[in-house]
């Protein structure tokens, strides 16, 4: 059986990777920072020059799927109550304009507030997990008419201004990581979900 390849671009420790193996994906992560929990194989670069690069050489075809979970303090409501949105740079832009380039399905995933298609936006509770965690992802096929419980927050339910807290880490999936590198993640369960869409798109493709 072959197994696909995705490329994990700012992939921080892991919650996006983990869903794409979650899912039957050979995972590579990339990053500007090095990330020693990290569960799969990592390339220490930056994310932008390192796709580019994969565009130039034809390194891409390596990769069956391209995610990019571009930074989102540029964009992020939260980031304007603690302080000035434009200190962080802008990777969206100029990683869109790649990604576009770059002639493989691609997957970006942002606060809904980016200024990103929304042909999917989860939520932890669509998913069963007691986390309120609201994110964007934008693909190269568009989205579909794919069905998921709504989003539904019980008052219970640990909203995002717990994310701080261990309880919150755990409640995403992602047990392996410190608290710090929690604030940054995303629940694997959504790119497990998504893994399989972009599945489920190169196989209607590819079938005459």
């Amino acid at each position: 059986m072959i197994r696909r390849r995705v490329l994990d671009l700012c992939c921080g420790a892991g919650g996006a990777g983990r869903g794409y193996a979650e899912a039957g994906y050979e995972v590579t992560g990339v990053d500007i920072r090095p990330q020693p929990n990290y569960p799969y194989r990592f390339v220490l670069a930056d994310a932008i020059g390192h796709l580019a690069d994969l565009i130039a050489t034809g390194g891409i075809e390596r990769y069956d799927l391209v995610h990019a979970s571009w930074p989102c303090q540029t964009f992020a409501r939260v980031t304007a109550w603690r302080g000035s949105r434009d200190s962080h740079p802008d990777l969206l832009t100029p990683g869109r304009e790649l990604l576009e380039r770059c002639g493989r399905p691609w997957v970006m995933e942002n606060v809904p507030e980016a200024p990103i298609r929304p042909d999917y936006l989860l939520c932890g509770s669509m998913f069963g997990l007691n986390i309120r965690r609201h994110r964007a992802f934008e693909t190269s096929w568009g989205g579909g008419g794919e069905l998921l419980p709504p989003c539904w927050h019980h008052p219970r339910i640990l909203p995002f201004a717990h994310k701080g807290e261990r309880a919150y880490a755990d409640a995403m999936g992602c047990t392996w990581m410190t608290n710090t590198e929690g604030r940054q993640a995303i629940p694997p369960v959504y790119t497990q979900w998504i893994g399989h869409r972009a599945i489920d798109h190169t196989t209607a493709v590819s079938t005459p």
